[in-house]
């Protein structure tokens, strides 16, 4: 059979018709998802409320010059538009995440523990690093066993003895020594790598100083000390480092952050007009006090709110990340590097696809009789849920992990071995951070997954439980089962139209950040 009849007759209308339904398929699904966000944010923001005069206002201060300005950066190039739009959408999505961590901070982790442990974990740190630089020849067990002795016996005593002293330091100092300054080590290392001595010693004082600061003026200004200090370590620090890198490195693109400027200089405008002329604006649903009301139940919606939940799927998400990156980046090490091509290993790879695919509610039997009925483990709590999340993307951190490592190139593997490296050596110094963006990217997605799952934590119990954990055994909520129970337990008619829609919006903003961190990941290191 010759190659034109296995082909069939070449024609040129069939493919511009394939090439028009793909299209069309695609518009339709992208227009359809549209109009369901349109939709979910009307209810969520309502922005028809507003008198004329407020949206006039807004368009003429910060529509128009946004529209304009952002059309300008277009022109002069693609780069120097998304210079801009990373400029305004990093600090909004750092914030984000700053806010979550300050949560943490106030309703969850004390402080005092929190430097307890930094002590404690510090202290074997410091003993790795003081036998890795000494000269003698020490037995690699009597390190080993030196370590976990010191370990133990600081985890054992430590904290208790940290958290017993008379005198502690204010909220803002603890998170100013045991953040603050572990971050302007490394981002002053990373800058004094990039720019020179100096500019390494003035990022580190910089942020050292700016957190202390920002501490201070957060206890003045009713903010709160701790928002303030995790808004300066994890908002303004990476803002202000990427600005400096945009205008000392990409002379081409700075005009792009005119695009941020033009955005806050025009909100803050319109706001200030609106204020002067008196004009009301939308009677949005979310607003702070949705963001930070504790009250779950309730007739009226205005009541309600969704911050147990926000700190609930936080939480989730530590323990997720805590036990499925690490055992799932390790694995997916050991099946690409290490284990032989045998039958037992190709049945592993096929029941590791197969598991990916696998319904999230078959995970929750299985956290269900894993964990509860077989380990004993209190239905709900925070740690049986971060397991059963972890199981359920599990799968996918493998898959993901493994197929950024059989990324990397066979010949940097030889080089490695060829300057007489071992196989450990070349993992960690040639494979692993060649396939970190990979991995890192698949991880991000994999913890977004987890942040929509109902089905594993219902079956678990976590439905109707919504207090803020204090503890690994406490109950644990999240902000999809929130949703859940509003949408059908606890809701009325008025629920569906107000905070339930709320609750959308603030369930995707979290979804669609992360997502888009995985995205410019990718791109900026695909780029590189």
């Amino acid at each position: 059979m010759s190659d034109t009849d296995e082909f069939g007759r070449v024609s040129r209308r069939v493919g511009q018709l394939f090439r028009g339904v793909l299209l069309a398929s695609t518009l339709a699904g992208i227009l359809t998802l549209a109009v369901l966000l349109v939709y979910v944010a009307n209810d969520a923001f309502r922005p028809l409320t507003a008198d004329p005069g407020w949206h006039l206002t807004f368009l003429l201060t910060f529509v128009l010059p946004t529209l304009g300005v952002g059309w300008w950066s277009y022109q002069r190039s693609y780069g120097t538009l998304t210079t801009g739009l990373l400029g305004i959408m990093l600090p909004t999505i750092a914030a984000l995440y700053a806010g979550g961590l300050a949560a943490l901070f106030i309703d969850v982790i004390p402080t005092l523990v929190w430097l307890s442990f930094v002590v404690a974990f510090a202290i074997p740190v410091g003993v790795v690093v003081a036998l890795d630089r000494t000269e003698r020849d020490i037995p690699f067990l009597a390190e080993i066993t030196a370590v976990l002795a010191v370990t133990a016996g600081s985890l054992l005593f430590v904290p208790d003895l940290v958290q017993g002293l008379p005198t502690v330091p204010a909220d803002w100092m603890v998170l100013v020594l045991t953040i603050g300054i572990p971050e302007a080590l490394l981002l002053g290392r990373w800058t004094r790598g990039r720019w020179g001595r100096r500019a390494g010693l003035t990022t580190g004082a910089g942020i050292v100083v700016g957190s202390a600061v920002a501490g201070v003026l957060g206890t003045v200004t009713g903010v709160g000390a701790i928002p303030g200090v995790a808004l300066a370590l994890f908002a303004g620090v990476p803002t202000a480092l990427y600005l400096s890198v945009v205008a000392i490195e990409r002379p081409e693109r700075r005009a792009g952050l005119l695009l941020p400027a033009v955005i806050v200089g025009g909100a803050l405008v319109g706001e200030l007009f609106v204020g002067a002329l008196g004009f009301a604006g939308p009677e949005s649903w979310v607003d702070w006090g949705f963001l930070t009301s504790t009250v779950q139940r309730g007739a009226d919606p205005g009541a309600v709110g969704i911050y147990s939940g926000i700190v609930g799927t936080i939480l989730l998400m530590f323990t997720v990340a805590a036990i499925a990156i690490p055992a799932g980046v390790g694995a997916a090490v050991y099946l690409e590097e290490y284990a032989p091509d045998t039958t037992v290993t190709r049945i592993i790879d096929v029941n590791i696809s197969n598991l990916a695919g696998v319904p999230s509610v078959v995970y929750g039997l299985l956290g269900l009789g894993l964990f509860v009925r077989y380990g004993g483990a209190q239905t709900g709590t925070l740690l049986v849920g971060g397991a059963t999340l972890a199981l359920l993307v599990f799968p996918i951190v493998i898959i993901s992990a493994r197929e950024a490592i059989r990324a990397v190139p066979d010949s940097a593997r030889q080089a490695s071995y060829g300057m007489g490296a071992t196989r450990w050596q070349t993992v960690k110094n040639v494979v692993l951070p060649r396939a970190f963006p990979g991995i890192l990217t698949g991880t991000i997605l994999a913890l977004s997954r987890a942040i929509g799952e109902t089905a594993p934590l219902l079956v678990i119990g976590a439905a109707q439980v919504f207090g803020v954990p204090d503890s690994w055994n406490s109950t644990v909520g999240a902000m999809p089962l929130q949703l859940y129970v509003w949408a059908s337990t606890y809701a009325s008619p008025a629920f569906y139209t107000t905070v339930l829609a709320a609750g959308i919006v603030v369930l995707l903003t979290a979804m669609l950040s992360m997502n888009s961190i995985a995205i410019y990941v990718r791109n900026h290191y695909e780029q590189r």
